[in-house]
């Protein structure tokens, strides 16, 4: 009797939501594979694009993985992990954004029915491991090095991985002609890692073909004064001169008092402010630069005095643009324009400005230290080249990785396929309940080959079917078939050029593994409603403190002095 009586032990705050064991883990599992099927269908040359509105009525059509998964304001603290492998495959490699989202969510609903029959997480996630280290060993065995060829041939090749990433983009139907242009870019910069050395420029107005690459330093022309349209368009071989400084009248900023005792002496003191100014142009000049940038404005006096010498000015030029040219023209951005020696000035071949649509350009051709390039894109509506310029990313980033690490797997799912069967394989020599895991990890890397056709439209059965009886054949010679978008049977990937650099798969199949261990690793989850909303008290006191200031202040001012 005693023991009915005994009061309930509280531990936590009063209206704390708590959920734990299978349950838990089951909604957990089904929330993850929610997430997976809005980007599922994107994926591949044949996917659909997404609209996204956001509560700010700015509409994105987009059909890259991490920019879909950035955009839904995901709630659910499990999915959020989906997000996060997104993210951090983007930022890694580039590309394979939706395959990494697809496969963990995979490798769950796989795992689910176990954890409904009452395996235990941790034998789950054993296994798992070991089959995702046994596949990456897989890829590394399976990929080809493109080491050691000529230029010609490493350009083609690189070709061939960055049409591969643009085939399932807005822009594919001219994947050969921006494929060519971004790798083109990517020799320019050579060795230097940073991205922004290539510069891309968006241009609304005409169509895609008129896009193209300066080798070099493009931007758009800047605010001017009067004076500005009688200055060169178009040098040869110009010395450039960067700086960080105001070309411009200045009144005195403190406000400081001069007091006169001859009406005479105050011509001296304006004098004295041209002649500053004056001093700055002329030391400009005799540095024997043709082409003057500053990070800061350029006055009309300034844009006047350059141009009645034949020199070209341009101001408030961006940071990064500035960064850019400096890298570019060897020169170095100097913040006073005392002793300017040749070895600050940059240089290159051809400087002009252009017109592209119904923007100006100032463009900076042949730079010597070749780092960096700009690629302007045109096209019909805005939201179309901001797609396009994501695209180009990750081509972008897919070029750089097959550079450095120059090994490169079948693309289109044989790669997928040809894991799935060497796992299935090796499950079978394993005793105890991790075969049917491994097996079941197998099962969940024939998603990616499954959903190509899905998103083309064929019969997946039977197109899977075929590439297992591809893959299963002893020599070994099916390792490269996967589906043929085109005809909707199966090809050698490898032969029709559906390449992606090893590091893209290896990357993918690492961070689904670790995304869908650290799922089924939670069993509960324990949500502070009382946390939540302290944060809304406190910030509508907050807004309440900052009203009630405002209204002493009024007063204040009003009272007499």
């Amino acid at each position: 009797m005693s023991s009915m009586l005994q009061p309930q032990i509280i531990l936590l705050k009063e209206g704390t939501d708590t959920s734990q064991g299978k349950p838990q883990l089951v909604s957990n599992i089904n929330a993850c594979t929610a997430v997976a099927d809005v980007v599922r269908t994107t994926l591949g040359p044949r996917g659909m694009d997404k609209l996204i509105h956001d509560d700010k009525g700015s509409v994105t059509i987009s059909n890259d993985g991490a920019t879909i998964m950035k955009l839904l304001d995901i709630v659910h603290p499990a999915a959020k992990i989906l997000v996060d492998i997104a993210k951090s495959q983007d930022s890694e490699v580039g590309d394979g954004t939706t395959t990494v989202v697809l496969l963990a969510a995979e490798f769950l609903r796989e795992a689910k029915p176990f954890i409904e029959d009452g395996v235990h997480s941790q034998n789950l996630i054993r296994s798992y491991r070991t089959a995702g280290s046994l596949a990456i060993e897989k890829v590394k065995e399976l990929a080809v090095s493109i080491e050691g060829k000529s230029l010609e041939e490493k350009k083609s090749l690189l070709g061939k991985c960055a049409a591969t990433t643009l085939s399932s983009k807005l822009i594919g139907g001219e994947k050969e002609f921006f494929a060519s242009m971004v790798v083109d870019a990517v020799i320019a910069i050579g060795t230097d890692d940073r991205l922004n050395m290539i510069g891309i420029k968006k241009v609304p107005g005409g169509n895609m073909r008129d896009s193209f690459l300066v080798n070099g330093v493009a931007f758009k022309k800047t605010f001017s004064y009067a004076g500005f349209e009688q200055q060169p368009k178009k040098f040869l071989d110009p010395k450039i001169l960067l700086l960080n400084v105001e070309l411009e009248l200045k009144s005195e900023k403190e406000n400081a008092e001069i007091r006169l005792s001859d009406p005479s002496q105050y011509q001296s003191i304006v004098d004295a402010e041209w002649n500053i100014i004056y001093d700055k142009l002329d030391k400009c000049v005799q540095s024997g630069a043709k082409v003057v940038l500053s990070r800061l404005a350029i006055g009309d006096l300034a844009t006047q005095y350059f141009a009645d010498r034949d020199i070209f000015c341009a101001g408030r030029v961006a940071e990064e643009d500035l960064k850019r040219v400096a890298a570019a023209t060897g020169g170095t951005v100097q913040t006073s324009v005392n002793n300017i020696i040749d070895e600050v000035l940059g240089t290159c071949e051809i400087f002009e400005e252009k017109q592209v649509g119904n923007e100006r350009f100032n463009i900076f051709n042949g730079c010597p230290s070749g780092q960096t390039a700009t690629i302007v894109l045109r096209g019909g509506a805005d939201q179309f080249i901001e797609e396009a310029e994501r695209s180009l990313h990750d081509a972008i980033m897919i070029v750089r990785r097959a550079m450095k690490n120059s090994t490169v797997v079948a693309g289109g799912g044989a790669i997928d396929m040809e894991i799935s069967r060497y796992l299935r394989q090796h499950a079978r020599t394993i005793a105890g309940k991790s075969q049917l895991f491994i097996n079941s990890y197998a099962k969940a890397l024939e998603v990616i080959p499954r959903q190509l056709c899905d998103n083309a439209g064929f019969d997946a059965t039977d197109v899977l079917n075929k590439l297992r009886q591809k893959h299963a054949l002893p020599s070994g010679e099916g390792a490269p078939f996967g589906v043929d978008i085109a005809t909707g049977g199966i090809a050698d990937s490898f032969a029709n050029f559906v390449w992606e650099p090893a590091v893209v798969k290896i990357n993918a199949i690492n961070a689904a593994t670790e995304a869908a261990c650290l799922v089924l690793s939670v069993d509960e989850t324990v949500k502070n409603p009382k946390s939540e909303s302290a944060q809304g008290e406190a910030a509508a006191s907050a807004m309440g403190g900052r009203g009630r200031g405002g209204g002493f202040r009024g007063r204040g001012r009003g009272m007499r002095r």
